[in-house]
């Protein structure tokens, strides 16, 4: 697994670059409803590379993780989105919704995974 100054790195570097890709075809995205809601899903993956960056920076510096790092990467991906068109804003926010449903299911499940592993370490010892 990568630790989290590698994948803050690769986060951000994402973020940079999909939100440079994003005002680069803003014309593009807004030219029809199928590409409107593209620009939506490109901004939902801001909010994804972005919540990536914010968990791994409060892991590093030892900052509780919560909701707060959830609504500043939403508000900021809201905001890219409202450049492109004012449609990307609602899918951005219904494809964020649905990502960090998953991202979710994919924490508790490595979770549990991670806490099963150290009960059966701990009971050996």
């Amino acid at each position: 697994m990568a630790g989290s100054g590698s994948s803050m790195l690769y986060s951000i570097l994402l973020f940079i670059v999909i939100l440079s890709l994003q005002e680069v075809y803003r014309g593009k995205l807004a030219s029809s409803e199928l590409y409107t809601i593209l620009g939506g899903f490109t901004s939902s993956l801001l909010f994804l590379v972005l919540l990536t960056f914010i968990g791994n920076f409060q892991e590093s510096t030892g900052a509780k993780t919560g909701w707060g790092a959830v609504i500043v990467a939403e508000a900021v991906a809201l905001i890219a989105a409202s450049t492109v068109h004012r449609v990307c804003i609602t899918t951005c926010f219904l494809f964020s919704a649905g990502l960090l449903y998953e991202v979710n299911k994919i924490s508790v499940s490595a979770l549990s995974t991670t806490e099963s592993r150290t009960k059966k370490q701990g009971g050996r010892a």
